[in-house]
């Protein structure tokens, strides 16, 4: 009834469990899923990683996923975050901040509180030691690696501009080729990149 209520908006249909929900998409494509973690027969994580393995394995654009979570540093939410999910709401968020999180995600950016960030990856890194840099890592520039550590610090890219005296359009062009250079999707999958690695902290 919320999403219907939105003249932007429109519901694509609704599942009970993880496996129903990799099926309705594959059928009706929606733009954005809003995916419960804990649902019977598979998960939402799984579901997430099913959802846009699909995706990719049909050639066709992913869908954005959003995940509901009763508690904001649910250690779930980070597990469906490194499965590919563009951020986590609570089940009892506003209805105006929800709406805002689908429009959020579906412009292509994420959604996770700033401030919750460094709460939120210390779950990520609870139990796991982080990796050696990839290769990849030596692809990026002096200037790329430190507006990925600023960004890997939840700042905006209004932020990060008056941090390093660039205009916000030099610094979204140098977040995207940090992302391309990763493989990474957009600043979340980063924010995740940079705590499960140990990155040289001299280049």
């Amino acid at each position: 009834m919320l999403l219907e209520s939105q003249a932007d908006l429109a519901f694509a249909g609704e599942a009970g469990d993880g496996a129903a929900a990799r099926e309705l998409v594959a059928r009706t494509r929606p733009d954005v899923v809003l995916m419960d973690v804990r649902m019977p027969r598979v998960d939402g994580i799984q579901a997430t990683r099913d959802i846009l393995g699909d995706a990719a394995d049909g050639g066709y654009p992913p869908p954005r996923v959003l995940v509901l979570t009763t508690f904001d540093l649910d250690e779930n939410a980070a597990r469906a975050i490194r499965a590919g999910a563009s951020g986590f709401v609570l089940k009892d968020a506003d209805p105006d901040f929800l709406l805002a999180a689908v429009r959020t995600v579906h412009q292509g950016n994420s959604v996770i509180a700033a401030n919750a960030t460094r709460e939120l990856f210390a779950h990520v890194d609870r139990g796991r030691e982080r990796r050696s840099a990839p290769p990849s890592w030596a692809e990026l520039t002096q200037r790329e690696r430190e507006i990925f550590r600023l960004a890997a610090r939840g700042l905006s890219n209004a932020e990060i501009a008056g941090a390093e005296f660039l205009s916000e359009a030099t610094v979204k062009t140098h977040i995207s080729r940090v992302l391309a250079k990763l493989g990474l999707r957009d600043r979340v999958q980063l924010v995740v990149f940079a705590y499960e690695h140990t990155l040289p902290t001299e280049d």
